[in-house]
């Protein structure tokens, strides 16, 4: 999401991206590079950020002119890497909620924060639709518990900072989005059903053939977070993601198809990282945003087949390369 929200900001401001790479790949961001108005900083937001010692800032005046808006998205969400990186999960919820927060502080800059579904805890009814007033339930020790837990605690960071500094914080609370530039090879079942199908493998699912989600195309979530950004204080959390549920054997079919595939569909143990999240009730955040996502998935999905086509030998060597 992060790269896609660059480009949506980059039409209206200057933009400083900070990144690790640690959960996504520089060629996201490669074709922004060449923009003046665009400036990578690699750096680890778990630790204190100081934007004051980065002399590539200087175009930017941001001594003198500060900066008006921080979005946080950082966080590992790797399902097949999750055990691994079960650490840098933790401190993106504590210590870099708090790097940043302390930098929106010093700014007077308005601030939203990317949650996430899991912290309404598992929808028990499929048809059941989350409302932001509701309050899940997750189990705190839970071997997932620094990703579920940690949204939760993230999301009380964010509160406290309004509370006590008075910080124009948000909160988007995030259903699974999908699209282009995501990584392969992670557990991702999406990115990873287009290449198997076009590599005429085995597209795995892990669940059984009822396993479902909703899913939302990358550019409608952006769209839902810059709106957030420009909302008055009194809006502190929406949800963002569809709030249809489609079965995950169903979108494997589908792409099995768009590819022309004699690709098989097969089922494996569920991943601990991958659970199912139910789906958004959307009826406050088009009351308060006006906003509604408007990529039909047969769409989402042809243009995320359309760039993993175009990029697939890319993706492949950084996918390999990282292994």
């Amino acid at each position: 999401m992060g790269s896609h929200l660059c480009e949506r900001i980059l039409k209206d401001a200057k933009v400083i991206c900070l990144d690790d790479f640690s959960n996504s790949q520089p060629a996201n961001i490669k074709h922004l590079l060449q923009y003046p108005d665009f400036e990578f900083i690699k750096c680890d937001v778990n630790q204190p950020i100081d934007l004051d010692k980065y002399e590539e800032l200087d175009k930017f005046r941001v001594k003198f002119q500060g900066i008006q808006e921080i979005y946080h998205l950082a966080c590992p969400t790797s399902p097949r890497d999750f055990e691994k990186l079960k650490m840098k999960t933790l401190w993106a919820n504590s210590s870099s909620m708090i790097n940043t927060l302390d930098l929106a502080v010093k700014y007077h800059a308005k601030y939203v924060f990317t949650s996430s579904s899991v912290v309404y805890g598992n929808a028990v009814d499929g048809n059941h639709a989350f409302k932001e007033a509701e309050q899940g339930i997750t189990d705190h020790l839970s071997p997932r518990a620094c990703y579920d837990e940690g949204k939760r605690f993230a999301e009380t960071c964010v509160e406290t900072y309004r509370q006590v500094y008075g910080v124009d914080a948000k909160i988007a609370r995030i259903f699974t989005v999908y699209g282009p530039h995501m990584k392969l090879f992670e557990g991702q079942l999406i990115p990873d059903f287009i290449v198997n199908a076009l590599e005429g493998n085995e597209l795995v699912i892990y669940g059984d053939e009822n396993f479902s989600t909703s899913l939302c195309y990358v550019t409608d979530v952006v769209d839902g977070l810059a709106r957030l950004m420009s909302s008055p204080p009194e809006v502190k959390i929406v949800n963002l993601g569809h709030d249809k549920v489609v079965k995950y054997s169903d979108v494997a079919k589908m792409i099995i198809e768009m590819t022309n595939s004699a690709s098989k569909i097969v089922f494996e143990k569920p991943l601990l990282f991958l659970t199912k999240k139910g789906a958004p009730d959307l009826s406050y955040v088009r009351d308060v945003l006006g906003w509604m996502p408007l990529v039909r998935l047969q769409d989402g999905l042809a243009k995320t087949v359309d760039y993993t086509i175009a990029n697939k030998e890319a993706l492949m060597f950084d996918s390999n390369f990282k292994g």
